[in-house]
């Protein structure tokens, strides 16, 4: 019980860090899906893309005693920050950390579910990238689909002309997912749009 009461805290400070410094974290309908898919699918091997501060590799990582979680971030004062979360919940030995640029690195490892919840405008390209490290039938999730309500927004009514790159960034991704014949992809209405993509098994339908 004392270690529930702890890892309650933890998650809770982890929280209240990524409120104060302006750190997007996963809303909590979208946390609650992730684990609930994670339990129902029985997954024991993530990698992340974009650690951020730990927050959704160390749920992810309690939801499931067996789950171990490679995950990548490029930003080193967020990585520095996973780090000492991750210590604090002592699950070094069950999530690897990697400090680097997603797009530079090369994994060999296969995996049955690949979270993609980093820079949106590149999607595509950490689809492609890390796509040969699933195995057949596994899953690739990726968060904010719907990037604040902004998708389903009149382009012309976003005043940032980045905003509206990575607005029409998200909407080829959604394209390009919906094109994919090797996948087959559902968009769920669950906190900030989550897009679920299960690859076929070779022969497969």
């Amino acid at each position: 019980m004392d270690m529930v009461k702890s890892n309650y805290a933890h998650i809770k400070e982890i929280k209240e860090y990524a409120i104060n410094n302006k750190i997007p974290i996963m809303k909590p309908e979208g946390i609650d899906f992730l684990t609930t898919f994670i339990i129902k699918h029985q997954i024991t091997n993530v990698l992340e893309i974009g650690t951020a501060i730990g927050y959704s590799a160390i749920m992810m990582t309690l939801c499931n005693p067996n789950l171990k979680v490679t995950t990548i971030e490029r930003d080193e004062e967020r990585y520095l920050e996973a780090v000492k979360n991750i210590k604090k919940m002592q699950l070094e030995d069950r999530i690897t950390l990697i400090f680097n640029d997603a797009l530079k690195t090369k994994l060999d490892d296969k995996y049955d579910l690949i979270f993609i919840d980093a820079a949106k405008s590149q999607n595509i390209k950490f689809f492609e990238l890390f796509e040969r490290n699933l195995i057949d039938g596994g899953f690739i999730i990726t968060d904010n689909m719907y990037f604040h309500g902004l998708v389903h927004k009149n382009e012309k009514e976003i005043k940032s002309r980045n905003v509206r790159g990575i607005v029409r960034k998200i909407k080829d991704y959604i394209v390009f997912l919906k094109n994919n014949s090797n996948y087959n992809t559902a968009i769920y209405d669950v906190g900030d749009g989550i897009a679920v993509s299960e690859k076929k098994a070779k022969g497969g339908a």
